[in-house]
């Protein structure tokens, strides 16, 4: 049995390929599933199988497209209610796939559908525990109150990851791989080991906190204390895995290419991509600016966060080379669904935005309304600015309501990703020319 483990940086998302005997099996593809084809074909491996662990939220799932172009059979819970084409495959169901032998566990308390495939062949047992079980964590239990086919709420779900984590792998040895499908930095957990992308059954239960001897009301004050934030389109992916994506060559297929563009249809969001030194220099009046500058920029959260998943938006991009990296990033979340179109810039200039004279703001601090759009856990530890308003980025759209314009506006967050975002909403949604991004210059202000 040959195990793969593929990461994609940005959501910290792990999917696996494992081969037996000239047969494959997926668990939790990501959206495009051409990695796994050349996987398979490098290894003269037949797809045979694609298991789900759960409906996720935080990325959209290639499961249809693979039965549909491979044949493979899908397999997922019962209890997830899918509408695509599967099998059931829940607590005493097992499946050959070449010498290997897949048996599913039902887990729930991420989600009431989560299910743990455990693949036997010879001495070797691995784990595929989806948003289960991670390494040095568990899953978060608040994120289907409001989505998917089965609704639980959090403390049911918090309980039942108790029951789950006390009692469904405890015929499971030690040596056994435990395969997640996150590391640090997703937002479907909150305390993942930043150190290692998998692990064994024997360390979680020796240095994960989850494993330790405590009562169940002590796990679930634990489990559902500082949970991060949901993005808006958390509960839309749940839905799209759920039905099973569009194809995604059909679905990219349909969105509209613009070269050279000095406007757009100012009805319809315009998100422009590009470093906020270039997008501060030259952009489309009322266009947001959520920066796609590296392979590993948390794009597709911010996005999601930003943009509501039921709202059609345009993109603005630097160069006609990266338009299919940003289709397949937007794609990765869903959101190609509701992307009118792909635009290149002209060269003529268009409008700008100020820079902040920062002496000025560090010598007259209360002639600015200060924003602070980091995230609530992050308040809690401490403000940079005591008279700051706090709004996380996440909900500033929605609460640019709470914003007095009676003095010029200055955006921060920890580092200057985020504020580059909240300035370009603000200027947006306000309609003002005196809105400041603070950037990186807030590191001058930290204690």
């Amino acid at each position: 049995m040959k195990i793969k483990q593929f990461e994609y940086e940005p959501l910290s998302h792990f999917s696996y390929a494992i081969i037996s005997d000239g047969k494959m099996a997926l668990v939790d593809p990501e959206r495009n599933p051409q990695q796994y084809y050349k996987y398979a074909e490098e290894n003269n491996a037949e797809i045979v199988a694609v298991f789900e662990t759960h409906p996720h939220a935080d990325f959209v799932s290639s499961h249809l497209q693979i039965h549909n172009e491979a044949g493979a059979t899908l397999y997922c819970s019962q209890k997830t209610g899918a509408d695509y084409p599967h099998q059931a495959f829940d607590d005493g169901d097992e499946v050959k796939i070449g010498n290997a032998t897949f048996k599913a566990i039902n887990t729930p308390g991420h989600s009431p559908d989560s299910v743990t495939f455990v693949a036997t062949e010879g001495d070797k047992t691995a784990m595929f525990t989806g948003d289960t079980l991670f390494v040095g964590d568990v899953g978060r239990p608040d994120l289907r109150e409001n989505a998917g086919h089965v609704k639980a709420k959090r403390e049911e779900l918090a309980k039942m990851m108790f029951d789950t984590i006390q009692n469904k792998f405890t015929h499971l040895p030690d040596n056994a791989y435990v395969y997640p499908a996150h590391g640090a930095g997703s937002l479907c957990g909150k305390g993942m080991s930043a150190d290692a992308t998998s692990s064994t059954l024997g360390n979680e239960r020796m240095g994960n906190w989850a494993f330790k001897k405590q009562t169940e009301e002590q796990f679930v004050n634990h489990l559902l204390d500082s949970q991060p934030f949901i993005p808006h389109y958390f509960g839309y992916n749940v839905d799209v895995n759920k039905n099973g994506a569009k194809n995604l060559r059909t679905s990219l297929g349909e969105i509209d290419l613009k070269l050279n563009v000095s406007e757009l249809d100012n009805d319809l969001l315009i998100v422009d991509i590009r470093d906020e030194k270039d997008f501060k220099k030259n952009h489309i009046a009322g266009s947001i600016n959520i920066m796609a500058t590296s392979d590993t920029s948390k794009f597709e959260t911010w996005l999601g966060s930003i943009v509501r998943p039921d709202e059609k938006f345009q993109i603005v991009v630097d160069s006609i080379d990266n338009v299919e990296k940003i289709l397949q990033r937007t794609a990765k979340i869903g959101y190609e669904a509701n992307l009118v179109s792909i635009s290149t810039l002209a060269e003529k200039a268009l409008e700008k935005s100020d820079r902040l004279n920062v002496d000025e703001f560090k010598q007259n601090l209360k002639d600015y309304t200060i924003v602070d759009i980091r995230n609530e856990s992050e308040f809690l530890e401490g403000k940079f600015f005591d008279d700051a308003i706090t709004i996380p980025l996440h909900q500033l759209r929605e609460k640019v309501g709470e914003i007095p314009t009676d003095k010029p506006i200055v955006v921060h967050c920890a580092g200057g990703y985020r504020s580059a975002a909240g300035a370009s909403i603000l200027e947006k949604e306000l309609n003002a020319k005196d809105v400041f991004d603070l950037s990186d210059d807030v590191n001058d202000f930290k204690n």
